[in-house]
């Protein structure tokens, strides 16, 4: 699948845009200001119901608008599909396909991206809920059923939470709080699942990531990935006695509901002094391992870096090879200025056999010259459709000043 067409209205600093697109690599190619970002952030937009870049929608309005849309036209073989997505300022948004209203988070069930970008750094080095998400989006776009399944476990975990507090506020003991079980058993029937999958997609994906990460860097520093899942024994953690950042066997569903319903009584004391939940998926993180050793603690900046992004490509070959509407479409966010000529080299090559590829970069030169056939300048929020890659050398000095000066009061 992928966008044949996109349209904008009102999103971030485009008043009204057009954009065709095709098939392979199309580079999206303007200084930071201008608004390239802004095209890649509405596709990615479309299929994750987030932005990469804010957590609220209302940034993505234009100012002084009340409402945003963005549409696109996505093909996959001899099929064409519309969706889009009118954003509110404040209000839900509403989504359609093929012009029929429907729920938004459905839309992932039509279209997928794999979107990499600078803040995807915070995968490796930053908080545990920067990887559930990362995980849990995953999940939503093989099985839109596990949307639902996570939306309930945050339902019940808020109740559960809001439960607990009372009692700590009130000093009450577990014998006095008789709802506190029917939360409990809602509590481990959804975490469960979410464990079981979580657990399942970082066995699918190691073997994705060491191909990618080997493929990036040229060498292999056996990048693995390994789960701390707080419903289980052992301090939750599931790994070799090496550690090598493998998982060990394979628990089942039942034996995950067993070892959670313990775990939450032997916790339960704990509870009741602090007035939260201790147990479950909410509190579970992923483990990345360069050599054996955890690399949010001990890998550079640059290896950081390769691991991050060698994580994106991994999410990318595993949609590849599970979806029924073919290739996600990829997007690169200002991710070949941070490589050195060679890693940009290899990095080209992995991207090379899929559908559609979105590039953006503030300077045409970072990007291998095989990539850049189908260029896209952006001028202050106005898309240059030009296939002449040495068109922004050749911008008179006026429009550059012109640029500059918007770029200033406008949100790339």
């Amino acid at each position: 699948m992928y966008v044949r067409h996109l349209t904008l209205r009102n999103f971030r600093n485009y008043a009204d845009a057009e954009l065709s697109l095709d098939v392979g690599v199309q580079v999206f190619e303007g200084a930071n200001g201008q608004g390239k970002t802004n095209l890649v952030e509405a596709i990615g937009y479309l299929a994750t119901l987030s932005s990469h870049r804010v957590s609220s929608d209302a940034a993505l309005v234009r100012f002084g608008e009340k409402s945003a849309i963005v549409r696109a036209e996505l093909a996959h073989r001899n099929r064409t599909l519309a969706i889009d997505v009118e954003l509110q300022k404040s209000g839900a948004n509403r989504a359609r396909v093929g012009g029929q209203p429907v729920r938004a988070r459905e839309l992932s069930r039509y279209f997928t991206t794999v979107l990499f970008a600078p803040e995807d750094l915070a995968l490796v080095r930053g908080e545990p809920q920067q990887r559930r998400d990362f995980f849990d989006s995953l999940l939503v776009t093989h099985s839109s059923r596990l949307g639902d399944v996570l939306q309930q476990y945050d339902r019940v975990l808020r109740q559960r939470n809001s439960l607990l507090r009372s009692a700590k506020s009130q000093r009450l003991d577990a014998s006095a709080l008789t709802t506190l079980e029917i939360w409990d058993e809602q509590l481990i029937a959804h975490g469960s699942v979410i464990i079981a999958e979580r657990l399942a997609l970082v066995e699918r994906l190691v073997p994705h990531l060491q191909d990618a990460y080997e493929s990036l860097v040229d060498d292999n520093h056996h990048p693995g990935l390994s789960m701390r899942v707080t419903a289980l024994a052992d301090g939750g953690r599931l790994m070799d006695d090496d550690q090598t950042g493998e998982q060990r066997g394979t628990v089942t569903l039942a034996e995950i509901e067993s070892r959670f319903a313990e775990r939450l009584r032997a916790a339960r004391d704990k509870e009741l002094e602090r007035g939260v939940t201790l147990v479950g998926p909410h509190r579970d993180d992923v483990t990345f391992w360069l050599n054996q050793l955890p690399a949010r603690i001990t890998a550079s900046h640059g290896e950081s870096w390769s691991f991050a992004l060698s994580l994106k490509l991994a999410a990318a070959q595993l949609v590849r090879s599970e979806s029924r509407t073919g290739d996600p479409v990829l997007i690169l966010d200002d991710v070949f200025a941070e490589l050195d000529a060679a890693r940009r080299q290899r990095l080209a090559a992995a991207i090379a056999g899929f559908e559609q590829v979105l590039i953006t970069c503030a300077v045409l030169t970072d990007i291998p010259e095989p990539l850049r056939k189908h260029t896209i300048h952006i001028r202050a929020g106005k898309i240059i459709d030009r296939e002449d890659a040495s068109a922004p050398a050749e911008l008179a000095a006026s429009e550059l000043a012109a640029s500059e000066q918007q770029a200033e009061r406008s949100d790339d």
